[in-house]
């Protein structure tokens, strides 16, 4: 899928009316109680985590809400919660993103699902699972299946999240999908267990291979084997498509009508995978309900996947961090950024623990002083952001005949260093106000700049930050560059050595 129809298609839903979408399913409170383990219980042969802090999150079909959330959809959220301190804590975090809680229940004889997982560091030591998943009462069933129904008005999808704790029951997931294809709204569902005879009629499955495998009886090793399970789906279930992913091989899909798409992993570093599968069903019910084309809601699905097992737990993807991924992944023109990608880059990096580096200039003629320069900024940290003079602003601090080279294709050889990250102009006479929005962690200037001081320094130290000031290449510079140029034979002397005057070295 190429790149370009995927960033339309983002911002398409960002200058549009937000879709909506409804969510069914088991909803879950994931906690997570991190600490660090530093010795052995002397009770028994266990090791003691001495906790630091507990986060609290939205698991099961609440991670898929706020994965819809976080892309900018209106999600009503249909299920059950106990009347307890757990149910609160989750429709607290539900309304927190400003997700619809009117069609969740409340149930005074059934607690809430929460599984507490123990960290230290990175790695989880345990998880602990309180839940009951009996089935419903009568009474549950038919006051599920009102609070479905007085949802789906308005919906441009309908989400069934089976996590195999009891809200889902053969009839209710039948009731929703005869409800929702008679009102023409798709309906996604992400499987749970081998019996898939109650999602009959649905609009799509979303199971992974394992998943597959079981519900199908069919070994699933290649694209081709997972072909073959899709199509039984399919043919079995009376379905329009299905999805099958495939963790490090990317996703397959099928559809009715025999075509078939396949679409490579894109994650640079797979951390952790769970709620992967929140984050497909929701980029596909998203993009459904939004009406685009399906193979463009499958590669959305993917790209956003990509990010979310860079991440520990149940994550959501933004708009933003999306659309930056997508903009970043194609180098290095994908590293020049304007004001609206800068901020979901930054928010991606930030999200992913990146520690972040600025510098900035007007890098009209490059040379070996600038990559020096430039190497050693990355040096400090995982991205390096360049902020570029623009040609208005070169002429106001240099004068006439500056710049040598216009504001794009400084930039376009800037982007095409390794060592830089990111690229983005200017028009103010100093970077102050491009400091601010990025707030880097290291502010990097060269070390003539010692006795000058540094724009944006008092800024960067406030937060937290440092700056940081590097030595320069000796007798390399713009402003000798050109007096050379103007010296040689046939030179022409029309960049002037005084329009370059008071330019630092190596900059």
């Amino acid at each position: 899928m190429n790149r370009r129809t995927l960033l339309d298609a983002l911002e398409k839903l960002a200058g549009g009316t937000a879709p909506k979408v409804v969510l069914f399913g088991d909803l879950i409170l994931d906690e997570y109680i991190h600490g660090d383990v530093g010795r052995v219980s002397p009770e028994a042969p266990i090791p003691i985590l001495s906790a630091r802090r507990k986060d609290l999150r939205l698991g099961g079909a609440g991670n898929v809400a706020a994965n819809l959330g976080a892309m900018e959809a209106r999600v009503e959220a249909v299920g059950l919660v106990g009347d307890d301190e757990a149910g609160e804590q989750l429709l607290a975090l539900l309304r927190e993103e400003g997700l619809g809680t009117d069609h969740c229940l409340n149930s005074a004889g059934r607690p809430t699902t929460r599984k507490v997982r123990m960290l230290s560091g990175a790695q989880q030591m345990l998880r602990v699972d309180w839940e009951v998943a009996d089935e419903l009462t009568p009474e549950q069933e038919e006051q599920l299946g009102a609070a479905l129904a007085a949802a789906l008005p308005g919906a441009g999808a309908l989400v069934l999240s089976d996590y195999g704790k009891g809200a889902l029951t053969p009839a209710l997931c039948q009731r929703a999908i005869q409800a929702a294809r008679a009102a023409g709204v798709p309906v996604l569902v992400d499987p749970k267990g081998s019996d898939y005879d109650r999602y009959h009629g649905a609009t799509l499955v979303t199971p992974n291979r394992r998943e597959a495998e079981e519900a199908t009886g069919r070994r699933i090793a290649s694209y081709e084997d997972a072909s073959g399970a899709a199509q039984h789906l399919l043919t079995g279930l009376e379905l329009e498509a299905a999805v099958v992913t495939m963790g490090s091989k990317g996703i397959l899909f099928r559809q009715r009508d025999g075509s078939e798409g396949r679409v490579a992993a894109q994650a640079r570093d797979v951390y952790d995978v769970t709620g992967a599968g929140d984050t497909v069903v929701a980029q596909l019910a998203l993009g459904l309900a939004a009406g685009f084309p399906f193979e463009v809601a499958v590669g959305l699905a993917n790209a956003a996947a990509s990010i979310v097992v860079e991440r520990l737990g149940a994550t959501a993807v933004t708009l933003g961090e999306l659309a930056a991924r997508l903009i970043l992944s194609e180098p290095p023109r994908g590293k020049i950024l304007d004001g609206d990608t800068l901020d979901g880059a930054l928010e991606a990096w930030r999200a992913e623990g990146k520690r972040l580096v600025f510098t900035n200039g007007c890098f009209d003629l490059l040379h070996v002083g600038h990559v020096d320069y430039l190497r050693q900024a990355r040096e400090r940290g995982d991205v390096l952001i360049v902020g570029v003079n623009d040609d208005a602003s070169i002429t106001r601090l240099k004068g006439q005949g500056r710049p040598v080279n216009q504001l794009e294709d400084r930039m376009a050889v800037l982007a095409a260093l390794e060592m830089v990250d990111a690229v983005i102009a200017f028009s103010e006479d100093t970077p102050q106000r491009l400091v601010e929005r990025v707030t880097p962690d290291v502010l990097v200037k060269g070390e003539d700049w010692a006795e000058k001081g540094v724009v944006g320094r008092e800024w960067v130290e406030a937060h937290g930050g440092q700056v940081v000031l590097v030595p320069l290449v000796p007798g390399r510079s713009t402003t000798g560059m050109l007096a050379r140029a103007e010296m040689a034979p046939g030179g022409s002397g029309g960049c002037g050595s005084a329009s370059s005057e008071g330019e630092p070295k190596g900059r």
